[in-house]
């Protein structure tokens, strides 16, 4: 039964304002990704499919709720897309929210209370990683997904439940074969990077004693072998080093091997199979989620590729699931990442836009735009030893550069045979005579100089927060600011020295020239001035007052 609600129904107890009966209605849902209801009704039913309407469907995940967005009209028929009740989400906002070293379902609870008005939606999460993550003028949804790149897992969403899951999707037996139950297909595969067999290169050129790393090499009928060099940054030498501080020189070489081991097998592990995309056109049994798992006999492979549901078109009507795409990888897009770039520009936060908000704006628009332009004039030359990418051809006419080889990755405007000013080496090293970060997300920044603010003073703050998201020192134009629990404020600047402030905002203490102020003072034990005179306290059974010692 397919029902729609007026957009301020909650409850859902009852079969709402009308009973639909569409002439398609058809569920669109991807893992981590779009979540949506396409319907298809006769013109005599306008009234209900008005923007803000809430439809709910039967699915396999029980009865889900979908708000109608998106409405069409063609001669007598009307189409609507609706998205699922979790992109109510985007409508609730986070000013300024700071997670600190929390898990995932503590994080999503922690921005899930932090929004502008109440949100009705209930968040839980078993991903158990522990991360921090500052929340600055974005929605609900925006966070959510923020979390779930930081955290990982799969979005499970459920009506306003949202969840997010180490794993998904179950194990149901499906198991597919080329030219028996799977004919029309649609099949993405990419083999470049399969090994059943690799040399691992470690640090300075380490070798393991036995040489090779083998994965089943039977499973193909020709060998897939690779030299695969790996770095080791995080095997430190310090920590190796005996009671005079000094390297043990085969405990730290043991500790390379053992650590080149585990990442040539687990490298071995994550490409011993091709990696694939499948999507098929027609109902597959037993496929009733995404996470799904499936198994694909390859006629190159002698084991089965075990596969996940990516995403699946769902017929509410008839009830069954009529394409489904899966794969162990799911192909990047260069029109999406610039989508996304696009769609984070237009955050809905207050109509009234500050300027750094729009600098960022203009920024992010040029940078999309400067990537859409050289599309269609960039150039890919292979020499052997080295990658080209230019903006013109034969290669001597280029003017920008980039040069890839083994060395890292250069940038040039002078051509080929010109100067490259800027390079990413291989052993991670970034020089770059400038770089322009429009915003940057990191645990730990190390370096000389930190050098913040221009005469706009944009981006020229710090900001420190303490572990309950409270602000208690801000350093920008004006010096350095210190907000006590009790309303209290500590300034040091150049104009005014150091100031003290009540609550109320008046001075309490200062630094005038060589001079300290003060409206009030407690001394506990004893005042010197200029090594010549104390001033003492006198607390006895006789005596109570101060007493003056001149000092000899």
């Amino acid at each position: 039964m397919i029902s729609v609600y007026t957009p301020e129904e909650t409850l859902f107890d009852n079969n709402g304002i009308k009973i639909l009966k569409p002439l398609r209605a058809l569920i669109h849902k991807e893992d981590n990704g779009e979540y949506y209801l396409d319907l298809k009704d006769r013109i005599e039913y306008l009234e209900y499919y008005k923007s803000g309407n809430i439809i709910r469907v039967p699915t396999p995940w029980d009865k889900q709720c979908f708000r109608i967005k998106n409405i069409s009209i063609e001669n007598n028929k009307i189409e609507a897309r609706a998205y699922h009740l979790f992109y109510d989400s985007e409508n609730y906002i986070i000013s300024d929210s700071y997670v600190v070293d929390m898990n995932c379902n503590n994080a999503l609870n922690h921005i899930n209370t932090a929004t502008d008005r109440p949100s009705p939606f209930q968040t839980i999460s078993d991903v158990p990683t522990v991360h921090n993550y500052r929340c600055v003028r974005k929605s609900l949804a925006e966070a959510v997904k923020d979390i779930l790149g930081r955290w990982g897992g799969h979005i499970v969403r459920d009506n306003r439940k949202i969840e997010i899951r180490q794993e998904i999707g179950q194990d149901r037996g499906v198991s597919l074969s080329y030219g028996k139950n799977i004919v029309s297909i649609k099949a993405e595969e990419d083999w470049n990077g399969v090994c059943t067999k690799i040399m691992p290169v470690g640090k300075d050129g380490l070798l393991l004693p036995e040489i090779w790393l083998s994965y089943r090499e039977d499973m193909y009928d020709i060998p897939y072998t690779k030299v695969v060099s790996f770095e080791q940054n995080d095997i430190n030498p310090e920590d190796y080093e005996d009671a005079q501080q000094k390297v043990d020189e085969a405990k730290y070489k043991e500790a390379l091997i053992n650590n080149l081991r585990i990442k040539g097998n687990n490298y071995l592990n994550e490409n011993c199979v091709p990696k694939v995309n499948y999507t098929i056109n027609e109902y597959l049994k037993n496929v009733s989620d995404v996470g799904d798992k499936i198994y694909v006999r390859h006629p190159k492979c002698k084991i089965e590729l075990m596969t996940n549901v990516i995403s699946l078109d769902f017929d509410v009507i008839s009830q069954r699931v009529t394409k489904v795409e899966f794969g162990n990888f799911k192909a990047g897009n260069l029109s999406n990442l610039i989508e996304t770039f696009d769609g984070k520009i237009k955050e809905k936060v207050d109509k009234k836009v500050d300027d750094s908000t729009a600098n960022l704006r203009r920024e992010l628009t040029e940078a999309t735009q400067v990537i859409r332009d050289k599309l269609g004039n960039s150039y890919v030359v292979f020499e052997g030893d080295k990658i080209l990418v230019l903006d013109a051809l034969p290669k001597e006419e280029a003017r920008n550069v980039i040069m890839i080889n083994s060395g890292g990755i250069g940038f040039s405007k002078d051509g080929i045979n010109g100067t490259f000013d800027s390079a990413w080496t291989i052993d991670g090293t970034l020089d770059m005579q400038k770089i322009n970060v429009i915003n940057m997300v990191c645990d730990i920044i190390k370096g000389g100089t930190l050098r913040l603010g221009n005469n706009m003073n944009q981006s020229g703050i710090m900001e420190l927060y303490d572990s309950a998201n409270k602000l208690i020192c801000q350093i920008d134009k004006d010096g350095i600011t210190m907000f006590c629990s009790d309303g209290r404020t500590i300034k040091i600047n150049a104009q005014d020295g150091f100031v003290g402030y009540s609550a109320d905002g008046n001075k309490i203490y200062w630094v005038s020239e060589n001079e300290f102020h003060m409206r009030k003072s407690v001394v506990e034990d004893e005042i010197t001035i200029a090594n010549g005179l104390r001033f003492i306290p006198i607390n006895t059974d006789s005596n109570h007052g101060i007493g003056i010692v001149a000092m000899v």
